[in-house]
Formats: C-alpha cells, sequence, structure tokens
C-alpha cells in the first residue's frame, strides 16, 4: 500500500536548496522550498519532454499511447499535463505525494539485489484507469486534489543515499506520467552511486520509453491481461502497446520482471493463462520472471472474491510447464512459490516470506550447488 511524504524523513534528508527550471502557475516565476507542501494554485510546472506542437496553440501528448491532442487551457487525459499558450507543461515534476522506504521485494523485484531497500516515490497521476486499482486515491486524481511535498530530483535522490538505500524506485502510480521526473532522478541517482526502478502499466510509446531506459536498472510491467477486451473494459487502455514495450525493455540493458495480477472469472482461465505463458517465452525468453499475484476486492471491483489458492497454483504450474525458468506466486505469504529456484538443478538458491529474504544461496549470481548462472542484479 502506499504512504504518504514523510515529512520526518523530508527534514531529516536537510534542506539544500535546489532551484529547478520552472513554468509558474501564477504569474510570478517561483519554486517551492525543498520539502515544502505545494499549494493546488502553485504546482512546480515545467515544459514537458515528449510532445509537439499543433496549429493554433494546440498540442499532441506523444508519452502515451493515448496521443492526448490538447487545446490551450486544458489538460490530457492523464490530469498531470496542461498546454499553457501552445507550450505543454508537467505539473508533477517534484511534486511526490508519496515516499517511502520498502524492501525491493514489495514491488515485487525477485532478481534485484534480494533484501535491498528501495526509496520509493510517485507523484498523482495515472493514463489508464483500472477498475481494481489499490492506490486509487493517489492515481485517480489530479496533482492539486493530492497533497504532496517539493522533492526536487537531486533532494530524492539524496535522501534515498541518507537513509541507505541503494535503489530508487518510481512506483505507487503510474511513472509514465511523471517521466520526465523519473529520468531526473535516474540522473541524479547515479552520480550518487544509486540505481533506479521502475514500477509501470508499461502504457508508453516507444521513443520516451527508449530514452530513459538507459537510465534504469530494473522495470517490472503489470501485465493486466492477455485480452484486449479485458484492458478495454477494465482498465481503459490497450494490450497491443504494453507487449510491445515489453519486447522493446527486454532488448535494452534493463532488467525485466513481469506481474500478472489473477483476478477470479477475469483473467485466471487456464487458456489465457497458457497463451499469456507461451508468448513471454517465445518473444522475452524463459529466464524473465513472472509474478501470478493474488487480487482482493478495491475500488471498482468489490464484487469478486479474492483469487482462490487453487487458480494462482494452477498458473503457477502452467508457467513451469511452458518452459519457464522462474515463475512466482505473489501475495500468499509462505507458498513455495515465493522461491527462486535453479532451473538447472532444482536448489532453492534464494528463499523468502512475504518481503523477507531467509537465505540466499547465491554466489556471484550462480547456484552454490551446480554453479548455473541465475540471470538478474545481483551486486
Amino acid at each position: 500500500m502506499k504512504q504518504r511524504t514523510s515529512r520526518r524523513a523530508v527534514l531529516a534528508a536537510g534542506a539544500a536548496a535546489v532551484v529547478a527550471t520552472a513554468l509558474p502557475r501564477r504569474a510570478t516565476a517561483t519554486t517551492p522550498p525543498v520539502g515544502s507542501r505545494i499549494e493546488p494554485d502553485d504546482l512546480p510546472a515545467r515544459e514537458a519532454s515528449w510532445y509537439r506542437k499543433l496549429p493554433e496553440k494546440r498540442v499532441e501528448c506523444q508519452l502515451c499511447p493515448r496521443a492526448c491532442q490538447v487545446a490551450d487551457l486544458e489538460r490530457g487525459g492523464c490530469g498531470v499535463r496542461e498546454n499553457r499558450d501552445g507550450t505543454y507543461v508537467t505539473l508533477v515534476h517534484g511534486a511526490a505525494c508519496s515516499v517511502h522506504v520498502d524492501p525491493i521485494e514489495k514491488k515485487p523485484f525477485f532478481h534485484v539485489l534480494p533484501g535491498a531497500k528501495a526509496l520509493s516515490f510517485a507523484t498523482a497521476g495515472c493514463n489508464v484507469e483500472c477498475k481494481f486499482c489499490q492506490n486509487w486515491e493517489i492515481s485517480q486524481f489530479r496533482p492539486e486534489q493530492v497533497p504532496a511535498a517539493y522533492l526536487p530530483p537531486e533532494e530524492l535522490a539524496g535522501v534515498a543515499k541518507r537513509v541507505g538505500a541503494p535503489l530508487l524506485s518510481a512506483t505507487y502510480s503510474e511513472p509514465v506520467v511523471y517521466w520526465e521526473y523519473v529520468r531526473d532522478t535516474a540522473l541524479a541517482g547515479r552520480r550518487m552511486g544509486l540505481r533506479m526502478t521502475v514500477v509501470s502499466n508499461g502504457f508508453i510509446q516507444e521513443q520516451p520509453l527508449k530514452d530513459v531506459l538507459p537510465h534504469l536498472v530494473a522495470m517490472k510491467v503489470d501485465l493486466k491481461s492477455f485480452r484486449e477486451e479485458f484492458y478495454r473494459e477494465l482498465v481503459r487502455g490497450e494490450l497491443k502497446p504494453v507487449l510491445k514495450a515489453l519486447e522493446v525493455i527486454r532488448a535494452a540493458e534493463c532488467w525485466l520482471e513481469i506481474v500478472v495480477l489473477l483476478i477470479p472469472t477475469l483473467n485466471d482461465s487456464e487458456a489465457e493463462v497458457r497463451d499469456l505463458c507461451r508468448w513471454v517465452k517465445t518473444h522475452l525468453g524463459a529466464d524473465v520472471p513472472l509474478h501470478f499475484t493474488r487480487f482482493h476486492p478495491t475500488y471498482r471491483l468489490t464484487n469478486l472474491p479474492p483469487t482462490p489458492v487453487a487458480s494462482l497454483e494452477q498458473a503457477w504450474n502452467i508457467g513451469k510447464a511452458e518452459g519457464l525458468h522462474y515463475v512466482y506466486v505473489g501475495n500468499l505469504p509462505g507458498h513455495p512459490g515465493e522461491h527462486t529456484v535453479c532451473p538447472a538443478c532444482g536448489t532453492q538458491v534464494i528463499r523468502r516470506i512475504g518481503f523477507e529474504v531467509l537465505e540466499n544461496k547465491l554466489s556471484k549470481g550462480r547456484c552454490d550447488n551446480c554453479q548455473t548462472a541465475i540471470p538478474g542484479v545481483w551486486s
């Protein structure tokens, strides 16, 4: 679950002033003090990176597949980008509404620095509307409706450094809508020896994805379903661009993991799970970790029960039967599907319960028993 910005963490991080290039919401050009609450009428606006100008002061967003065409003084579908006199601006660069230190397993990343801490952050906004969203209180609202503190990239990376988190993680809402903030924080973090991870729905155009991937160490994509109908009716998005994004990420030097939230009667059929697993193996390879996680009723989808354990185990077994090397079960603490198993000898090389690593038998990324290389980010 998301956490609100901790003022204690902000104060502990210090008050080093960082001046950001900003387009003011008011007539006077001002930047909020670092760590201060952002007022609704003074959002830290700055020019967006991925858009093109159209006649009559209109713009076309080139960030996500919606490609919103936006008239002057209007916003795109995500609610966090606004056309101001023919210049498209992002209203959330540095507007952190959730900041918290999480174990990296919570994302979940199971092949990235096991047991490491990640400074997780988010802004308001999203480019889809999942009826089962767990963080709808921030993802489905505009930035002026969600309390936030001004934490520019250098300050955010500095907080991570001071709390001893080697990783940054853009998560909770949808990092695509604050993609400039992700990029700039990744760059600031790299200068401090930190690495950036992203948890995303993967609904992004190819060019902005390629522009930022070199600055990321790992990306986890929530693959909502393997059917366009599901995306259309329950997500207000599209499947095809997400599949393309997965292929682009896999082709880059960025570690990829996939999560599928199994929802009873909607995306948990044996046929759909098998088709999905076969696509992953064919297009991405057997070494991409695939997590099947348990659904709990929330937001606008409260009429269904939690995912039966039998459904999760069926998906887990299908994935293994289809030749995927790293298939996991999530939101079911204590299940053997939480462990990482060497595909060569069957040794449990990483044992987990929930978000806690109980045992790690990897040595320089290899199985201690048979020396088989286990792909991931281990050092």
